[in-house]
Parts: C-alpha cells; structure tokens; sequence
C-alpha cells in the first residue's frame, strides 16, 4: 500500500490532483545535525546594566548594551548582591520561559 500526504498534512490513499510538484535536487538535502558553529570568547560574554532588580522575589532584568535585549536574571546566577542600575558582564543560557542570564558578575 502507497500512502499519499496532502497540503494539511493528513494522510491519505489517493495522490493528490492538480498539485505542482516540485522539483529537488539531491545535493541539497542535508541528514543530520547542522554543523555546529564555534563560538568567540567574546560573543559568550554580553555586558549590559540591570535595569530593574526585585530584592524581596530575588530576580530582575538586564538591558544586554548590544542588542538592548532584556534578560531575565535571578539572584542565584549572580555571584553578589545586584542593585538596580549596576554595570554587569554576563551569560546568556535559555531559561524556562526564554533567555535568561547566567555567571552574572560586576563589570
């Protein structure tokens, strides 16, 4: 038996009518991994400011002095007590609800 996939995705026992197929070169699949890409020294470390730190919930955010992202930080990724607009170098890992930094330390 030949299964068939349609434009939904649903699967089905019928080729599909009037669909244009196209065409795929062989060399242009790629199996696997992408390769990875080594990273500089100096792209893992970010430097920005915290602009804003909660003391009694221990976590704010840091406006990254490159991008101008905001970076969520909790007090455990830091290795002192962060106040509000201190100048910091740090990591940037993925956190549960997206980036978060890590080995937050004085600039």
């Amino acid at each position: 038996m030949i299964g068939y996939v349609d434009e939904f995705g649903r699967l089905t026992d019928k080729p599909p009518e009037g669909v244009k197929k196209a065409i795929v070169n062989i060399e242009d699949i790629q199996l696997g991994a992408a390769a990875r890409i080594e990273e500089k020294p100096e792209d893992i470390i970010r430097t920005g400011v915290v602009t804003f730190f909660n003391d009694s919930k221990g976590f704010g955010f840091i406006q990254d002095s490159v991008s101008n992202q905001s970076v969520f930080v909790h007090m455990h990724a830091a290795t002192y007590q962060i106040r509000e607009n201190d100048r910091v170098t740090f990591e940037i890992v993925s956190g549960q609800k997206g980036p978060a930094a890590a080995n937050v330390k004085k600039a």
